[in-house]
């Protein structure tokens, strides 16, 4: 497909399914519904399809009144199931940090609303995240959660943190569930890990099966070196060279990849460009904000341009106008439907009297949470061991009934039954190393004003080890 079919493709649906780290000569599979272009301000945010083009049932039986169950000073889990949070509320992933609040919140809004946990109240503390240019805020988090008896804790957004602080957690015997992380790294890393988005295996074959059939054979990459950047850039040039397609720059085992927080970019942008590329990947987090006046200060077609869940963000109130016009992008998940992005509005604004613009995540954060109350009730106790050996057969490994709901699963445990969570991220069953079995990547598309919309959503199903 050339770029001159891309206006086209939101409005028809594909036919085919990509699987996580299959062969690729396969069409993106339209599992979710084409959107329209809209654009932050009337949508609340770029990433939204219009409530006739959601792709899942309601899961959230939210009330009209939302709370902020935010844990005291006495709380643990002994006598509370108390959701831990190390989530980006400062630093390059910061866009993030709302989304995944919101989704945690909610979740526990919820639990509290259908009667606790094994009799207790749910509530939250959420601690930063930083990123990876200060490791030590993620380190000090962690050793303040291991100090606070949690439950569960939920986070990080960034698998470079995560692995920083991941085997604290671990030693301590505290369970981790990010609803971010993506890094291969991380599939089987600790028994007290696990995730409810998927690794990388199937957002590079996504991106890169993008790429090949958008008509683009010689491709370069701009990548930060980080434990989620290098490995996302390989997959995605694996995909690519499948498809006939070749890495001109960028490329694996080259060396070009520059260290996360760099604020310029002149000498990266006057390399790539050299190479004479067809596209061009940007996988990085907020570096992206400097890379792009570059590339479009040096004549770069911009709609020529790819983006990844790190850096996938409205960026109208940073570049001129119609920058980013044509460019597109992949970001893990489904899209919700519309009444659970309401509620996750509604909770936001709320607890923090804020609007919500971003949804990046916020279904897995509220499914992360959910799922690990949910193993707490089927084991019998709040401890976040119990939690952990509870975990997989709650989101439907042991093939249970589904539910949707935290309190139609609670039922169905409460009479004795296995249960499949099947909650609005869409995630398959977690695996025996920690990884949903299954997965959506939605498809996006910048329009005139730098914000994104869905064009189509791929499933993807991890193969069996």
């Amino acid at each position: 497909m050339n770029r001159s079919t891309i206006a086209t493709r939101r409005f028809r649906r594909l036919s085919a399914t990509v699987a996580m780290g299959a062969a690729l000569g396969l069409s993106l599979a339209a599992c979710g519904g084409d959107s329209n272009s809209g654009n932050a301000s009337d949508t609340d945010t770029s990433n939204s399809a219009s409530p006739s083009e959601s792709t899942s049932e309601s899961t959230s039986a939210s009330p009209a009144a939302f709370t902020d169950d935010k844990c005291d000073a006495s709380a643990t889990s002994d006598n509370a199931f108390k959701v831990g949070g190390i989530l980006p509320l400062t630093g390059n992933l910061a866009f993030l940090g709302p989304p995944a609040v919101s989704g945690v919140g909610l979740a526990v809004n919820d639990i509290n609303a259908a009667g606790g946990v094994n009799g207790a109240k749910a509530c939250t503390q959420i601690l930063d995240s930083g990123d990876s240019t200060d490791m030590s805020i993620s380190t000090a988090s962690a050793n303040q959660m291991v100090a606070a008896k949690p439950s569960v804790v939920i986070g990080a957004e960034s698998s470079s943190v995560t692995l920083n602080f991941v085997d604290t957690l671990t030693a301590a015997k505290i369970m981790d569930v990010s609803p971010a992380n993506t890094s291969p790294l991380l599939s089987g890393h600790s028994p007290f890990y696990a995730r409810t988005a998927p690794p990388d295996t199937v957002q590079g074959n996504a991106l890169g099966t993008l790429i090949s059939q958008d008509g683009y054979t010689n491709v370069g990459f701009l990548v930060f070196n980080d434990s989620y950047g290098t490995p996302l850039r390989d997959n995605v040039q694996k995909t690519i060279e499948a498809a006939g397609g070749k890495c001109v720059y960028g490329c694996t085992g080259d060396g070009d990849e520059f260290p996360a927080g760099q604020t310029t970019f002149s000498a990266e942008v006057q390399a790539v460009t050299a190479a004479k590329p067809d596209a061009i990947v940007i996988i990085a987090f907020d570096e992206t904000k400097s890379i792009v006046p570059e590339l479009a200060n040096s004549g770069w077609d911009m709609s020529k341009t790819y983006f990844v869940d790190g850096n996938l963000a409205d960026y109208s109130a940073d570049f001129e106008k119609g920058t980013l016009k044509g460019a597109q992008g992949t970001l893990p998940g489904q899209d919700p439907d519309q009444s659970f992005k309401d509620n996750l509005v509604a909770w936001y604004k709320a607890a923090d009297g804020k609007d919500l613009k971003d949804f990046s995540y916020g279904a897995e954060s509220y499914d992360a949470t959910i799922l690990t109350a949910l193993a707490a009730v089927k084991g019998g106790d709040n401890a976040t061991t119990t939690v952990q050996k509870n975990l997989a057969a709650v989101s439907g490994a042991t093939d249970g009934e589904e539910c949707n709901t935290y309190a139609d699963c609670v039922k169905l445990l409460e009479a004795g039954k296995e249960i499949r969570y099947a909650g609005p991220s869409g995630i398959g069953p977690i695996d025996n190393e920690g990884d949903p079995s299954s997965a959506f990547i939605g498809i996006y598309q910048y329009g005139e004003d730098n914000t994104y919309t869905l064009e189509t959503t791929v499933e993807g199903a991890k193969p069996k080890s």
